[in-house]
């Protein structure tokens, strides 16, 4: 439960949970732990035999509806985006959702500072930043570190999906380009004498169209199998 504030720590090992919390983001995207969860504080409204322990997107989509449900009965403020990142195990959704759940269901407020550089979109963005630039993901990489399958499985709209698709892949040409400003010596930019940056031959040719030509490969190969 690495990542966790300790409060919540606490809090989860009191509830004594039939499932020990090995991987939180894991653990958690099926819904089924969550209903115990809560099924401490409302025993007359969870009902755990109808809550199934499964690893099927189908099993995740019929624990987490019965969740939503009891969400918006009792007026349990919960993002959406927060339970599908939880679903698809987005990295941080899981924590997210815990740690609002704690504030929920216990009344009391965390006190402690997010960690920086923590991402709000759910992505791999805080992990990548902390690698050296050789070894981070390729635009293909980060679409399918990014873009899980069970995503295309449940909205299998070819537009929703490559519209997502397209917003990764942006977002890790733009963090490129932040690279390259920041380490021009990695990419082989040279400062002219009137101090304009320029890239060699090979790169200025190939670089910049290796991120926007991938559209057309690499997300088709990854939308292809779902969507045909």
């Amino acid at each position: 439960m690495s990542g966790l504030p300790r409060e919540v720590i606490k809090w989860l090992q009191s509830l004594d949970l039939t499932h020990p919390i090995r991987n939180v983001r894991r653990d958690f995207s099926n819904g089924y732990l969550l209903a115990e969860i809560v099924g401490w504080y409302y025993p007359q409204d969870i009902q755990m035999h109808s809550f199934s322990n499964g690893t099927s997107i189908q099993t995740k989509l019929g624990n987490w509806q019965q969740l939503e449900r009891f969400f918006i009965k009792e007026q349990l403020d919960i993002a959406k985006d927060v339970i599908e990142g939880t679903i698809h195990c987005k990295p941080g959704a899981a924590f997210s959702l815990l740690e609002r759940m704690y504030t929920l269901l216990t009344h009391k407020v965390l006190h402690y500072l997010p960690a920086k550089g923590c991402p709000t979109d759910f992505s791999d963005s805080s992990y990548q930043s902390q690698l050296p630039l050789h070894a981070r993901s390729t635009t293909a990489q980060s679409i399918k570190n990014n873009l899980a399958n069970t995503e295309l499985t449940t909205k299998p709209d070819r537009t929703l999906s490559t519209q997502k698709a397209q917003a990764i892949m942006e977002a890790h040409v733009k963090q490129r380009k932040q690279d390259r400003e920041n380490h021009p010596e990695h990419f082989g930019i040279r400062t002219s004498t009137n101090g304009k940056k320029t890239l060699p031959k090979a790169n200025a040719r190939d670089v910049d169209k290796q991120d926007e030509t991938i559209k057309e490969i690499e997300v088709e190969q990854r939308l292809k199998p779902t969507m045909s």
